[in-house]
């Protein structure tokens, strides 16, 4: 990864169908903040399903488009319309993101969790400081913004877990939960096709839904 690039945990539905799609309906002043001022082009994201019964990562994306006044705030016909906020002076902020790729293990977010509080013994391709920067993520200790900026040392350790897998570790470990939760990984897959790491408030990225993300 570029050392002057910032990486991003976001939470975003459908995007691999869509392909790029922007991220519009923030609004929370400091997910707004992270968009306008410092998401750039190039930027990589972990992409996250919150909107499922086992939330979790993904794959990967990219941001496509930097921070520009979210148009919907515009339209009064439109769910997320502000009538505080115009285009002369807008006070929302949206991005465009692309879909990369899909990880060929979904890393459900109570793994997450678990690696963090340590009741889950970490994989031999994880070393201390990959742990470490997994405990310190905003996902775990904020998981309802939906816009989390993501050390380069997470973000890694993250792909690392959705690259190479972790059911072996699990099933050796004969946790009933942490099972339960691997078995159940395709509920939030084949929601992805119905629903990036900055991380943010859950809401579905369709632009029918009429709940403001935060």
């Amino acid at each position: 990864m570029d050392g002057h690039r910032n990486a991003w945990l976001m939470k975003i539905d459908d995007l691999e169908r869509a392909e790029v799609e922007h991220w519009d309906g923030v609004r929370n002043h400091e997910a707004k903040n992270l968009m306008k001022d410092q998401m750039k082009v190039g930027d990589p994201v972990l992409f996250y399903h919150s909107n499922c019964k086992v939330p979790g990562v993904s794959g990967i994306a990219k941001i496509n488009k930097a921070g520009y006044p979210d148009f919907t705030a515009f339209d009064h016909r439109h769910p997320y319309y502000d009538p505080k906020s115009s285009e002369e002076k807008p006070t929302w902020y949206m991005v465009d993101v692309k879909f990369v790729s899909k990880f060929p293990n979904f890393v459900p977010l109570k793994i997450l969790q678990n690696l963090a509080n340590s009741s889950l013994e970490p994989p031999d391709y994880l070393v201390p400081e990959d742990v470490k920067s997994i405990k310190e993520m905003a996902l775990i200790n904020r998981g309802r913004l939906s816009v989390q900026p993501v050390s380069y040392r997470a973000f890694e350790a993250v792909k690392k877990l959705g690259e190479s897998g972790f059911r072996n570790d699990i099933e050796d470990l004969k946790s009933p939960k942490l099972s339960s939760s691997n078995k159940k990984r395709q509920n939030c897959e084949a929601k992805g096709k119905s629903s990036p790491s900055i991380e943010k408030q859950e809401t579905t990225k369709s632009k029918r839904v009429k709940k403001s993300k935060k």
